[in-house]
Protein backbone atom coordinates (compact mmCIF):
# COMPACT_ATOMS: atom_id res chain seq x y z
CA UNK A 1 0.00 0.00 0.00
CA UNK A 2 1.13 3.54 -0.76
CA UNK A 3 2.57 5.25 2.33
CA UNK A 4 0.56 8.42 1.61
CA UNK A 5 -2.65 6.39 1.81
CA UNK A 6 -1.50 4.66 5.02
CA UNK A 7 -0.69 7.99 6.66
CA UNK A 8 -4.00 9.47 5.52
CA UNK A 9 -5.96 6.55 6.91
CA UNK A 10 -4.09 6.87 10.20
CA UNK A 11 -4.86 10.58 10.46
CA UNK A 12 -8.55 9.89 9.79
CA UNK A 13 -8.61 7.02 12.30
CA UNK A 14 -7.05 9.10 15.08
CA UNK A 15 -9.20 12.14 14.26
CA UNK A 16 -12.36 10.04 14.39
CA UNK A 17 -11.22 8.49 17.67
CA UNK A 18 -11.10 12.03 19.13
CA UNK A 19 -14.50 12.78 17.61
CA UNK A 20 -13.34 15.95 15.88
CA UNK A 21 -13.92 17.34 12.41
CA UNK A 22 -11.28 18.00 9.78
CA UNK A 23 -11.77 21.70 10.43
CA UNK A 24 -11.13 21.29 14.16
CA UNK A 25 -8.01 19.23 13.50
CA UNK A 26 -6.80 21.85 11.04
CA UNK A 27 -7.29 24.58 13.64
CA UNK A 28 -5.51 22.60 16.34
CA UNK A 29 -2.59 21.80 14.02
CA UNK A 30 -2.46 25.28 12.47
CA UNK A 31 -3.03 23.82 8.99
CA UNK A 32 -5.66 24.46 6.33
CA UNK A 33 -8.75 22.24 6.30
CA UNK A 34 -8.25 21.46 2.62
CA UNK A 35 -4.75 20.25 3.48
CA UNK A 36 -6.21 17.82 6.04
CA UNK A 37 -8.65 16.57 3.42
CA UNK A 38 -5.90 15.93 0.89
CA UNK A 39 -3.74 14.18 3.52
CA UNK A 40 -6.61 11.90 4.52
CA UNK A 41 -7.27 11.07 0.86
CA UNK A 42 -3.62 10.14 0.34
CA UNK A 43 -3.00 12.95 -2.13
CA UNK A 44 -0.30 14.77 -0.15
CA UNK A 45 3.34 13.94 0.33
CA UNK A 46 3.23 15.26 3.88
CA UNK A 47 6.36 16.69 5.48
CA UNK A 48 7.71 15.51 8.82
CA UNK A 49 7.08 19.02 10.19
CA UNK A 50 3.37 18.70 9.38
CA UNK A 51 3.26 15.15 10.73
CA UNK A 52 4.59 16.54 14.00
CA UNK A 53 1.90 19.25 13.99
CA UNK A 54 -0.77 16.62 13.40
CA UNK A 55 0.51 14.22 16.06
CA UNK A 56 0.55 17.05 18.59
CA UNK A 57 -3.01 18.04 17.65
CA UNK A 58 -4.10 14.38 17.72
CA UNK A 59 -2.45 13.93 21.15
CA UNK A 60 -0.28 10.98 20.11
CA UNK A 61 3.46 10.42 19.95
CA UNK A 62 5.24 9.97 16.64
CA UNK A 63 5.83 6.34 17.61
CA UNK A 64 2.13 5.78 18.27
CA UNK A 65 1.19 7.57 15.05
CA UNK A 66 3.32 5.22 12.96
CA UNK A 67 1.96 2.09 14.62
CA UNK A 68 -0.16 0.91 11.69
CA UNK A 69 -1.01 -2.46 13.27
Amino acid sequence: MDVKISVGKRVRELRNKLGISQEELADWANLDRTYITSVECGKRNISIVNIEKLTTALKVSLKEFFDFS
